[in-house]
């Protein structure tokens, strides 16, 4: 990770530029997937770059509640300087996918509070936070699968995927293709699950991407590793 600036930047300088780099029309875009900010994000890249890593800035920026400034504070902060509590609380502050997103895969996966993390969002009655559990679990299914009850999860999905809300089926969906990707032993009772549910079979796919309904993935997934 980049070194700490040796001159503090101030939040309000911060906001001045992210407001000079917004765009309406990137706003527009990003509004119809439930994002409100304009800010191109490669240009948001290199200003992270330029800004180096910065903690403190970072939880400023934050707490600014402005999306586009999340996303530059998840960019320039340390991941394992965060408490539990802390990222806990960030969570369920995160309003739009994009934040969320980044915040789960750029912060909470590299933090030494996943595990515990995972375990209480899984759970959680609040189906946006749940999907983080399911996001970290589908880390855990490719990367370190040990302890988990993969059999479990394949019944959650198979008794609850299909009328799960869309942030929470979309979590759930993909770690149904993990697990049918990565664990031969578990591949025909996931593609089963798939083809039975149907979830995601008509989602919008650009050329040369994988569909994300599940049977499709999976066997496109296994396919290429096949093929390497």
């Amino acid at each position: 990770m980049a070194q700490t600036t040796a001159n503090p930047t101030t939040v309000a300088e911060v906001l001045a530029e992210l407001a000079e780099l917004a765009d309406p029309r990137v706003r527009e875009v990003n509004v119809k997937h439930g994002d409100d900010h304009g800010v191109n994000l490669g240009k948001l890249r290199a200003l992270a770059k330029r800004l180096k890593t910065q903690q403190e800035l970072a939880r400023e920026l934050w707490d600014t509640d402005d999306s586009a400034a999340r996303l530059l504070a998840i960019l320039i902060c340390r991941p394992k300087a965060f408490e539990r509590d802390e990222l806990n609380a960030m969570l369920r502050q995160a309003r739009t996918p994009k934040v969320h997103d980044w915040l789960v895969n750029y912060v909470v996966k590299k933090n030494p509070h996943a595990e515990e993390l995972r375990l209480a969002w899984f759970a959680d009655p609040d189906p946006v936070v749940a999907s983080a559990g399911w996001a970290l679990t589908t880390d855990r299914v490719a990367k370190k699968p040990e302890g988990l009850d993969l059999t479990g999860l394949l019944d959650i999905i198979e008794a609850q995927m299909k009328d799960a809300p869309d942030r929470l089926q979309w979590a759930m969906n993909s770690c149904l293709a993990q697990i049918g990707i990565e664990h031969a032993e578990h591949r025909a009772r996931a593609i089963d699950i798939g083809e039975r549910l149907r979830v995601l079979e008509d989602y919008p796919t650009p050329p040369n991407c994988t569909s994300p309904f599940a049977p499709v993935w999976i066997t496109e997934m296994v396919n290429r590793q096949q093929n390497k």
